[in-house]
């Protein structure tokens, strides 16, 4: 055991999209500032990419860096991981037994795929044509996709929040536009798409879209049709399925198999202090909608997947909540009130086919944004090429570097 002790005025637990975004904005705004983030990783990973690498276009060398390459200078990186938490005392420990002191806690450790909550899952993830991009396996999926000679593919969605929720669909697209690029596969191919919800997509306006898609495409679509349990020696999936008697089991032979996996905050997070109280069972961090501080200890703050916040969990989300948590926590350092708010925006940029992107915006309300100056409720090929190529160029070389948002700078000059 390791009985180190440091002490930190600001201190990040989490050294994802988040935690390294946020710190490279605190030290742009000032130098002096004595940052700590913890983090065990080694790599960084850019996670949309595994949606790309799934479709065959990414390669691997673009999608991870090292963490020590990304991480801001000036950071002291705390190479562990962190195991409870003692707001009271305002301080925190780590695997290796490191006590950590803090004046101010910002909370963004992403979330945790719960792999269990799917009998069987964890024994076949990664073999038997079981696959999920959410899993780090999109170079899996592509090798799935790629050499498919005709069958059964399902592309599920859970019951619970999920990162990115649009990317359970986007493989799916690229996978049907390549079995029907293949003489005989696409014909004796069948895709269907199961999900725990009763729409293809949260706001309606994008759903709409989408169910147009799938009619098109003559994807099949199952509606509450949760994936409880798979046997890969039969190659089936089992489903709970909602109807107007109550639950029903389902079993629905494969070939291919993608999963979206339930997810929730970490379990060091859920056991904490920290956690909602009154949630969804998620154990997500408790903030404040707008200003993103914690409903309880006010010098913590949270963001990201592992946070309460009602929205899609994306990188672009991410963007929108990292001033917010930057502009009020040094309000607060002043005792000034905290007068920056987050309006829910995200934004989910769905691929339908190898030329066209349905890029999602919106906010708290679920009214559509539009960061393009075009409705974007349709399916545009310029907009492919955004995510395709500006988006991965942005992560890296705008994003992590705590630049400021590009949609922030359109509303400042009154272009949104």
């Amino acid at each position: 055991m390791d009985n180190k002790s440091y002490s930190h005025q600001i201190v990040i637990v989490g050294g994802g999209s988040g935690g390294i975004t946020t710190a490279a904005q605190f030290l742009l705004k000032d130098k002096t500032l004595d940052i700590a983030i913890i983090e065990p990783s080694q790599k960084h990973y850019y996670q949309p990419g595994w949606t790309l690498a799934s479709g065959g276009l990414i390669e691997p060398e673009k999608i991870v860096r090292d963490k020590k390459d990304v991480m801001p200078k000036g950071v002291h990186w705390i190479k562990d991981y962190v195991t409870t938490f003692n707001p009271n005392e305002n301080s925190l420990t780590t695997k290796q037994g490191t006590t950590v002191k803090y004046q101010y806690l910002i909370l963004s450790p992403g979330g945790q795929l719960n792999l269990h909550l799917i009998k069987g899952l964890k024994e076949t993830l990664g073999k038997n044509g079981v696959t999920s991009n959410y899993a780090g396996l999109g170079f899996y999926s592509w090798e799935l996709i790629k050499n498919f000679k005709g069958g059964t593919a399902i592309f599920t969605y859970p019951a619970t929040a999920i990162k990115c929720g649009g990317a359970a669909q986007k493989v799916m697209y690229m996978a049907d536009a390549t079995f029907k690029s293949k003489s005989g596969v696409g014909v004796n191919s069948k895709v269907i798409f199961c999900t725990a919800g009763t729409r293809m997509f949260g706001v309606k306006e994008y759903s709409d879209v989408l169910d147009e898609v799938v009619e098109r495409q003559g994807i099949e679509t199952k509606y509450q049709h949760n994936l409880k349990e798979i046997k890969a020696d039969k190659k089936e999936a089992i489903f709970d399925v909602t109807t107007e008697n109550g639950i029903e089991e389902v079993t629905i032979k494969y070939d291919i198999l993608h999963v979206a996996p339930p997810m929730s905050a970490p379990d060091f997070i859920k056991e904490s202090p920290f956690a909602e109280k009154n949630g969804d069972g998620g154990g997500w961090v408790e903030v404040d909608k707008y200003t993103l501080q914690h409903k309880r200890y006010s010098n913590v703050f949270g963001l990201g997947d592992a946070s309460s916040l009602p929205t899609s969990k994306t990188a672009a989300a991410v963007r929108g909540q990292v001033p917010v948590v930057v502009e009020n926590l040094l309000a607060l350092m002043k005792s000034q009130p905290l007068t920056a708010n987050y309006d829910g925006y995200t934004c989910c940029p769905i691929i339908t086919s190898y030329h066209s992107v349905v890029l999602a915006e919106f906010d708290y309300e679920g009214k559509p944004i539009s960061s393009f100056f075009i409705n974007l409720a349709k399916e545009r090929y310029s907009m492919f090429l955004v995510k395709r190529y500006l988006l991965p160029w942005l992560y890296w070389n705008r994003m992590l570097k705590g630049k400021p948002f590009e949609t922030a700078i359109f509303k400042k000059l009154g272009l949104l």
